[in-house]
């Protein structure tokens, strides 16, 4: 009988691996060759779709994957968003969505440390935030529509001194094909940073009902 392969050691581990090989090497060519970039860039984040996809197909869903895989979204995001904080002023704009990024997960992934994943939302009372954990096609197209967002914003920049709406401003009234990326994205981003902020609340309520049965469980 085969022996079974530990599910921290998966079959389509390689595909997480490269997407970390392929964002280290992206993030060494940002400023020099932003093309190449946005082209490994995406392509690792369609590895952790690939990574995803094949963890539920076989079977190999674990809590050390759903933890690394979100520690890789969250770094990648992260490193991006302070690039465009060096592009674009005011690079406050980047550097808050950076913290409301990593402070919503990281609430998330700490208070409610008991659940397998952080995606487990069925205490939530909010619609929107089961709606987009509970449905992969509407949360596949509000992550992409992030990152396509930050990377056509890169794409766009002529120089490291930019007004970032001016710059989206001037895009959206041409004719090109960054232009229609940037529309088609800014709405799907929208709704992801509503998700941020209804995620840091959801986990606030939890830890505030949690200290209340606390003090009521006192003799």
């Amino acid at each position: 009988m085969a022996k079974q392969r530990p599910v921290s050691l998966p079959l389509h581990s390689q595909y997480r691996y490269m997407r970390v090989l392929l964002n280290c090497i992206a993030f060494s060519v940002c400023f020099s060759n932003k093309t190449l970039f946005s082209l490994l860039y995406f392509f690792s984040f369609c590895c952790d779709a690939v990574d995803g996809w094949c963890a539920r197909k076989f079977n190999q869903v674990s809590t050390f994957g759903a933890v690394l895989d979100m520690v890789t979204d969250r770094v990648s995001t992260a490193c991006l968003l302070v690039i465009l904080s060096q592009i674009y002023r005011p690079s406050l704009v980047f550097l808050s969505l950076l913290a409301l990024d990593i402070a919503s997960h990281w609430l998330q992934i700490t208070f409610l440390s008991g659940k397998a994943s952080h995606k487990d939302v069925k205490y939530s009372t909010s619609w929107l935030f089961r709606l987009y954990y509970g449905n992969r096609m509407f949360m596949g197209y509000c992550c992409v529509s992030c990152e396509v967002l930050y990377i056509t914003l890169l794409l766009i920049a002529k120089n490291q001194t930019e007004y970032l709406t001016s710059v989206v401003v001037k895009s959206l009234m041409q004719i090109s094909p960054l232009s229609l990326l940037l529309a088609l994205s800014i709405n799907g981003w929208s709704i992801k940073q509503i998700i941020n902020v209804i995620q840091m609340k959801t986990v606030a309520d939890v830890c505030v009902l949690y200290e209340i049965e606390k003090q009521h469980k006192k003799p």
